[in-house]
């Protein structure tokens, strides 16, 4: 396989100092999942401009170990078209040199971070094959996981007095905050949510709640009074597992519990790794609302709306909050995929030990569930009760989910291996299995996010008792619709927060 990769990826790579942790793992894992590493001639004529010569004469030996493309496709007229259509300067252009290389077939894959390279993409119809390093890493982790050399452990929470303020993780907010490491020391007793991964940070997240009377003179326009769940620090280096979308469960579950009526955050847009970050949020329902004021420049402030409301048309804009006025199903859950794809759902008879974080599926706040149900009238926003079963006594219900989207209809294997692959529990040949066992009955996909898990879980005794489930024979093989009515009874059995439900 040969991967191109962006003239900025090789500038990052090769720079004197480290600026960027994701791209040290980025060439990890194209050696791990032996891809060869490619250069654009543009790519060498770009580095060529270097103004200080000694580092030029470095930069071109570090060069030597990469593959240079030894001929450039001519465009195509489809890519010149697009081109046409959205290049401004040369700089554009020469981007769409690069994708015109996967559009012709020379390389199998382009790894860039720019925008325009991946909306360009999407016109040409090859935005599977043009990868940003956080969406290349999780499917080479999708696909090759027995080259997984650590485990990614649980978030933990820790006292930052208890925590390396001199690991190199940090450096990038100390390039960007003035006075970061006395803010981080008068912070010692408060808690924040870490990953480590041999070691070394790999994830941080702290977060403040703040109310009505703060004052937000250095933010224009000024906030209105309101209790906020404030985002004081969020970072997370890329690793193909879905970090990103663990800690955002994280900030949700935060806002929840303490009744916060709105999430904010401030953040600079400088790097790579900062833009991405808030491409994450804006997914999640954060617009920005203005301006910071800092010493070292302006940094933006995006704010997420957390009043209980639901929007239909994009359930992820009002996550965490469901409506009982969608339609409602039980959905079977096999013990052995339960706990793989819902690890906060993890059963107490269960050892947490065997469910460690390093898989996409498992911190996919999105995720896939295959089906071979006669019931597919799903819909966009409806409500999934998954149920884990086992029997009278130990089938369960555990889990909210919200229908995204359902996949049906599929042509083939290829094709179903694709659309399921970074985000189920199953492996390709698993899957490849699950497409072929009922060639009558091929499978569908739903997408849904994982929403909640249950306090305490009803089990099939207490489900037949409160009249959710008429019997045993009765329970469900497939996506099963119950009422209104007996959502709720499922609700209040387990305990849950019923601030979830907006109506």
């Amino acid at each position: 396989m040969r991967a191109l990769l962006d003239t900025n990826i090789v500038i990052h790579r090769e720079a004197a100092t480290a600026v960027n942790q994701d791209i040290g793992t980025l060439f990890k894992w194209l050696d791990k999942a032996k891809y060869e590493k490619c250069v654009h001639p543009i790519t060498v004529k770009e580095l060529q401009k270097h103004e200080d010569k000694k580092k030029l004469n470095t930069l071109n030996v570090k060069l030597q170990s990469y593959s240079f493309l030894k001929t450039v496709a001519p465009l195509a007229d489809d890519v010149q078209a697009v081109s046409r259509q959205i290049d401004i300067n040369e700089n554009d252009k020469n981007d769409t040199r690069l994708l015109n290389e996967v559009f012709q077939g020379r390389v199998d894959i382009l790894i860039s971070e720019d925008k325009k390279i991946h909306a360009k993409a999407a016109r040409l119809g090859i935005q599977d094959r043009v990868y940003r390093i956080d969406g290349f890493l999780e499917k080479v982790v999708s696909e090759h996981p027995e080259l997984i050399d650590y485990n990614v452990l649980s978030v933990t929470k820790q006292y930052l007095g208890d925590i390396d303020l001199q690991d190199q993780f940090f450096d990038s907010f100390r390039a960007n905050y003035d006075g970061f490491n006395r803010w981080f020391n008068k912070k010692t007793d408060e808690i924040a949510y870490v990953t480590h991964n041999m070691g070394r940070i790999l994830s941080f997240l702290y977060v403040k709640v703040e109310d009505e009377s703060e004052s937000y003179a250095d933010i224009t326009p000024v906030f209105s009074p309101k209790r906020r769940l404030k985002i004081g620090t969020f970072k997370v280096v890329s690793n193909g597992v879905r970090l990103g979308e663990r800690f955002l469960k994280i900030i949700f579950d935060n806002a929840l519990s303490y009744k916060a009526e709105e999430i904010y955050v401030t953040i600079f847009d400088k790097t790579d790794e900062q833009k991405r970050l808030i491409e994450l949020l804006t997914e999640w329902g954060f617009i920005q609302h203005g301006i910071k004021k800092t010493k070292t420049g302006d940094e933006l402030v995006f704010v997420r709306n957390f009043a209980p409301i639901f929007v239909p048309a994009n359930p992820k804009f009002s996550y965490p909050f469901i409506s009982a006025n969608q339609q409602i199903f039980l959905c079977p859950i096999y013990p052995e995929y339960h706990t793989e794809l819902f690890p906060d759902s993890i059963l107490t008879t269960e050892s947490p030990i065997n469910f460690q974080e390093n898989q996409p599926h498992r911190n996919a706040l999105s995720k896939v569930y295959i089906s071979r149900s006669m019931n597919r009238n799903l819909s966009p926003s409806d409500v999934i009760i998954f149920y884990r079963t086992g029997g009278y006594h130990k089938s369960v219900v555990t889990t909210i989910g919200i229908v995204e989207s359902v996949i049906d209809g599929l042509q083939s294997e290829d094709e179903f291996v694709l659309k399921c692959r970074k985000r189920s529990v199953f492996s390709d040949e698993e899957l490849k299995k699950h497409w072929n066992y009922n060639i009558r009955n091929r499978p569908f996909i739903v997408n849904f996010l994982y929403v909640y898990s249950f306090p305490k879980r009803p089990n099939l005794a207490k489900l037949i008792e409160l009249g959710v489930i008429d019997g045993v024979d009765s329970a469900p093989r497939g996506f099963e619709p119950i009422s209104k009515e007996q959502f709720k009874l499922i609700i209040k059995e387990s305990r849950s927060n019923e601030g979830i439900i907006v109506d």
